[in-house]
C-alpha cells in the first residue's frame, strides 16, 4: 500500500513565494497536499521561480513522470508573457505535450486561468494592456487544452478574491498566504466532487501574520529590486515598442484590432497542434484505492478531440487555419 502521489510543477505561484514559512516557501500545492488522502499524500515540488513553459516541458516534466504521480498541477504561463519571447504558438505546443503526458500516465491534471501581471501590477493602459493580451491568449490556450484533456480546471481570473488587495503579497505579483489558501481551497472542492480528495479541506483562515510593512518595503529594495533590473533588461525594451503601438492604434481608435490579432494568434497556435492518438483508458491502481476512505469510480481518459474547425474554442474564438510549425519565427504583436 502507498500514499497518493501528488506532484506539482509550474513557476513561482506553485513554488509559494509569497507565503513564508521558517527559511523558505509554502504555497498553496502544499496545502493542498495536506487534504488530499490519509495516509498523508506524498507531495514533491518541482516548481521553480522564473519558470516558463519550455523549463516545466524540458526539466520538470522528465523528473514528474518519473515519480508517476496520481495528481500533477500543471501552473505556469505567466512568465512566458514577461519575456521578450513571447510565442503563444510554442507555449501552446509545449503546454499541450505536458498535459498530454501527464494525462496519458494516468495522473488528474490541475491547471489553472491567471490574471494578467499588468493588471496585479497596476500598469497604465499603454503598458498593461500589450501584457493583459498575452495573458488572455496563454488563458485561452490553457483553457482550450483543459478541456481536451479533462483537467481539473481552475477559472482563477474570474474569482472574486482576485482582486482583493488583502490576498495578494507586497510585491503585488504572487498571492499572501491568505491567497494561496483560497487556491487551495478551490482545488480541493473540485478534487473532492472526482472524490480525489478525502481529507478536510484547508482552512481559509491565515496561520500566521502578514509581514509587517517593514519586511514588505525590504523585501521590495532587495528581492524586488533585482527582478525589476532583470525585466528591465529583458522585456522592457519590446514592452515600450508595445507601448508606442497601443498609443498609435489609441490616437486612430483602432486598438481592437489589436485584440483581435491575439485572439487569432490564439486560435492559430491551437490549430497547429498535431492531432496525437488516441490514449488507452486509466489503469486502476489497487494502492492508490486503499488509501481512500470511500471508492473512487474508474475515470476512462477523454477521447482526443479532433483540432482544426472542429476543436471547441472558448466563445468568440475562431480558428483562421493550419499553418506549420518547421522554420516558425515569432509572429509581431501589432502592425
Amino acid at each position: 500500500m502507498r500514499p497518493l502521489r501528488y506532484v506539482a510543477l509550474g513557476d513561482s505561484l506553485t513554488e509559494g513565494v509569497g507565503d513564508p514559512v521558517g527559511n523558505g516557501w509554502r504555497g498553496w500545492a502544499a496545502l493542498l497536499a495536506d487534504g488530499l488522502s490519509e495516509p498523508s499524500a506524498a507531495f514533491t515540488n518541482l516548481a521553480v521561480s522564473g519558470a516558463q513553459t519550455r523549463d516545466v516541458l524540458e526539466s520538470q516534466l522528465p523528473a514528474a513522470l518519473a515519480l508517476r504521480p496520481d495528481v500533477a498541477s500543471v501552473l505556469v504561463g505567466v512568465n512566458d508573457t514577461l519575456r521578450n519571447t513571447f510565442d503563444i504558438e510554442r507555449i501552446a505546443e509545449r503546454l499541450d505535450r505536458v498535459y498530454a503526458s501527464l494525462t496519458r500516465q494516468g495522473a488528474a491534471v490541475l491547471t489553472a486561468c491567471l490574471p494578467d501581471p499588468g493588471t496585479m501590477l497596476g500598469l497604465p493602459g499603454v503598458l498593461g494592456n500589450p501584457l493583459a493580451r498575452r495573458q488572455r491568449a496563454v488563458n485561452t490556450v490553457v483553457h482550450t487544452l483543459s478541456e481536451r484533456y479533462g483537467a481539473v480546471h481552475l477559472h482563477a481570473v474570474d474569482d472574486a478574491w482576485i482582486m482583493d488587495r488583502s490576498m495578494w503579497s507586497s510585491d503585488r505579483l504572487h498571492p499572501g498566504e491568505r491567497g494561496h489558501r483560497q487556491i487551495a481551497l478551490r482545488f480541493h472542492a473540485m478534487l473532492a466532487h472526482r472524490g480525489i480528495a478525502t481529507e478536510a479541506a484547508p482552512s481559509p483562515e491565515p496561520e500566521f501574520p502578514p509581514p509587517t510593512k517593514s519586511a514588505s518595503l525590504l523585501w521590495l529594495a532587495t528581492a524586488g529590486t533585482a527582478w525589476v533590473i532583470r525585466r528591465c533588461n529583458d522585456l522592457l525594451p519590446q514592452l515600450l515598442r508595445l507601448a508606442a503601438t497601443e498609443m498609435r492604434h489609441r490616437a486612430k481608435g483602432t486598438c481592437g484590432r489589436l485584440d483581435l490579432r491575439a485572439t487569432q494568434a490564439a486560435s492559430m497556435a491551437l490549430a497547429s497542434l498535431s492531432v496525437p492518438a488516441p490514449m488507452p483508458e486509466q489503469q486502476s491502481v489497487p494502492e492508490y484505492r486503499s488509501v481512500i476512505e470511500r471508492p473512487v469510480p474508474e475515470r476512462p481518459m477523454p477521447e482526443p478531440r479532433p483540432l482544426a474547425g472542429q476543436w471547441p474554442l472558448p466563445e468568440g474564438l475562431s480558428v483562421p487555419g493550419q499553418r506549420s510549425v518547421p522554420g516558425h519565427q515569432p509572429a509581431p504583436e501589432a502592425a
